[in-house]
């Protein structure tokens, strides 16, 4: 193939790819709309129906991150070994699907638990399994900007579910008998499973074997993942017992765990978006319509976060500085009551969700190869971040004035998220350093340029790779 062939191919495939994967858009839309329509019909009586205290209500919540937790290492080792992964993503959100609507059908607490443990078991499936195909056909330069575009479903969803909700809360009371509250879980359930049949025919699989792409594009496909390491995005010789195995001896994914979990306890307002914007004192369709603008702003804020990230090279001041501006706004509502004032620091805590993004794409460069523990290193430490879900839902203490305590508590985990990805970053520059030295003694003695092992166990990385600090 010459260069200018290789190009034009190279094009095509990106277009094609782009396309297909912008799915996953709409696909994270639905997981999270699914997953926090619960915090929207609460405005409208969920809670007072079901005879919920507090605590009651704080658990309903939590309840998801355990399946959460408990499925996604599990659910990473087998989409690795899975040959056609847009079955597996669409079988599964067909079923959660399912799961949401049947929401509406509880009457008590102990129902309202059984659904969101479930309800999260089978959602465990998506993120992680989206970010493992992601990094199988987006090289290390390309991956931030594309993660951003799926987290992007995220953020829309916290407006959009906003949106919904103010129209099913507004027109749906009483209608066949039901509270509105009801049909907000039947008719995003439905929503869920029509989306979930059309993606099987959408999702791409693996670049060997994707359908709607030529024989040409899947080669180069896999070459530029080649090239973009070093060697081939492959398993050859290895179990995923083996991918296990090298993630658990691997102190970076230890310290990525505690760091990241640390940031999700930090994001925790987000359960309680409507809530929080209910403080500016208006009834519950002008909150849930006020909800929306600030996580558009967060998107947009986002995807120029993430090109830029992109575009240098850099991911720790990428994830800093969103940081900070959500600090800023953590300031400004525990220090004033003027409306005007925390409408703008819910923008400024939204925006936080951008180094979010950069974070997880700096998993996925930080755990090259092999895909084995790659799998196991994004669903380990996803996974793990999940308790900070868990013990977000009891940091919000919905009877306090103001909730200074509570930001004041998030403010914290945002600081020792910055500590946390400071050591990350001097343990990477480290780790190149140790990489120009290995070369450069390589080079004075004549040696094998094949590369350097970097971890333990068998992964070798090739010569003049270097990890994205």
């Amino acid at each position: 193939m010459t260069p200018e062939r290789r190009v034009e191919v190279e094009r095509s495939m990106k277009r094609k790819l782009d396309a297909r994967c912008s799915i996953f858009i709409l696909l994270y839309i639905m997981n999270y709309l699914d997953r926090n329509n619960i915090a929207a019909a609460r405005l409208k009586g969920l809670q007072d129906d079901l005879n919920l205290s507090y605590n009651e209500y704080a658990t309903c919540l939590s309840i998801l991150y355990v399946g959460y937790i408990l499925m996604q290492v599990p659910s990473n080792m087998a989409i690795n070994l899975v040959s056609r992964p847009s079955i597996y993503i669409s079988c599964s959100m067909l079923l959660w699907g399912l799961v949401s609507t049947l929401s509406g059908i509880v009457t008590g607490f102990g129902g309202m638990v059984a659904i969101r443990f479930f309800l999260g078991f089978i959602e465990a499936t998506f993120l992680p399994g989206a970010l493992l195909i992601l990094s199988k056909w987006y090289t290390r330069r390309e991956l931030t900007t594309r993660n951003a575009l799926l987290f992007c479903g995220n953020l829309i969803s916290n407006a959009f579910s906003a949106l919904v909700g103010a129209g099913v809360l507004s027109n749906m009371q009483g209608v066949l008998g039901h509270a509105a509250w009801r049909w907000l879980f039947f008719i995003e359930g439905a929503a869920t499973m029509f989306i979930a049949i059309v993606a099987v025919f959408i999702l791409p699989d693996l670049p060997h074997n994707t359908r709607g792409f030529t024989e040409e594009e899947r080669y180069v496909a896999q070459l530029r993942m080649t090239e973009d390491v070093g060697i081939a995005d492959s398993d050859e010789g290895q179990t995923v017992f083996t991918g296990l195995i090298m993630a658990l001896k691997d102190p970076k994914v230890y310290l990525m765990m505690f760091t990241l979990t640390a940031y999700v306890v930090g994001l925790s307002f987000n359960a309680f978006f409507p809530t929080l914007t209910g403080t500016l004192g208006f009834s519950y369709v002008p909150t849930l319509l006020m909800s929306a603008p600030p996580w558009v702003f967060a998107c947009l804020v986002s995807l120029l976060n993430a090109w830029h990230s992109d575009r240098t090279q850099d991911k720790f001041w990428h994830i800093t500085l969103p940081i900070l501006l959500g600090l800023v706004g953590f300031v400004i509502s525990m220090s004033t009551l003027n409306t005007a004032a925390r409408y703008l620091a819910l923008f400024l805590q939204a925006s936080s969700y951008a180094g979010f993004i950069v974070f997880y794409s700096w998993i996925s460069s930080s755990f090259p190869r092999p895909p084995a523990k790659r799998a196991v290193a994004i669903a380990m430490i996803n996974a793990f971040s999940q308790l900070g879900n868990v013990a977000g839902s009891y940091v919000w203490n919905l009877t306090e004035d103001g909730f200074r305590k509570s930001y004041g508590i998030v403010t914290a985990m945002f600081g020792v998220t910055i500590l946390g990805c400071a050591v990350f970053k001097m343990v990477l520059v480290r780790m190149n350093r140790l990489l120009a030295e290995e070369e450069e003694r390589g080079a004075a003695g004549g040696g094998s340029e094949k590369g350097v092992e970097t971890a333990p166990g068998p992964e070798t990385l090739s010569k003049g790779f270097r990890y994205l600090v």
